[in-house]
């Protein structure tokens, strides 16, 4: 396949249609960045041995104009010597420098049209190339999120088959045992001696608290039929 039916090729694909048919996603667009990457080496080398040619055609081109110039001023000083014979070969090899420049004048500007049709190529080569490196970069990040994924649910799946989650229960029981346990300590226990007093100073407190509520009371219900 030649350069430009692969460049054509590589152009006119569509990344996101072939990449949804593909079963291996990832190794084709390896594959279409490879084929990028190598088609554009080969674009550039082609673009600069036109550019070469180019160049070199210039100066051949200002040779021949500067030849074509030297025998007209020959032409003209044969004339200025009464030598028309001189004069007339004279106006035959600037002819042919004219016109061998006029052949190189025309070659040059194809060459520069060639080489502004392989620089717009390469434009397009390298913003298809990178589009398909993008289109890579996202790939990669699915496949690792698609991986971490994968494993997030092993690992659910693993503790769901283990044993884990019994231990988890057996643990939660004997917790709630002993729980239990400690509220059995002090049920029913008889109140000690120190603590029936205890018991009788708070009631006091309570006591002398209510007959001082009712002495404000008092007072003030006095104070107000008074008035």
């Amino acid at each position: 396949m030649g350069i430009f039916t692969r460049f054509r090729d590589i152009i006119n694909s569509n990344i996101n249609a072939m990449l949804d048919k593909a079963e291996d996603p990832e190794k084709l667009i390896k594959l279409m960045i490879r084929e990028m990457e190598d088609t554009l080496v080969e674009i550039k080398a082609s673009c600069a041995g036109v550019i070469a040619r180019s160049k070199k055609t210039g100066r051949h081109l200002e040779e021949v104009q500067s030849r074509s110039g030297v025998w007209e001023e020959r032409a003209g000083l044969a004339v200025n010597k009464g030598r028309d014979d001189l004069a007339r070969e004279a106006l035959l090899e600037k002819r042919k420098f004219a016109e061998r420049g006029d052949a190189l004048d025309k070659e040059l500007m194809e060459l520069d049209a060639l080489v502004k049709q392989y620089r717009d190529d390469i434009q397009q080569l390298e913003d298809k190339l990178a589009n398909a490196k993008e289109k890579q970069r996202v790939l990669v990040q699915r496949h690792i999120h698609a991986a971490r994924k994968r494993r997030a649910q092993e690992g659910i799946r693993k503790i769901d088959s283990s044993d884990a989650l019994v231990k988890f229960d057996e643990l939660e029981n004997r917790i709630e045992r002993m729980e239990a346990e400690a509220d059995l300590v002090n049920y029913g226990k008889q109140p000690t001696l120190e603590g029936e007093f205890e018991t009788l100073m708070v009631d006091d407190d309570i006591e002398n608290e209510l007959n001082r509520l009712k002495s404000a009371l008092s007072n003030r219900d006095q104070g107000t039929t008074e008035a």
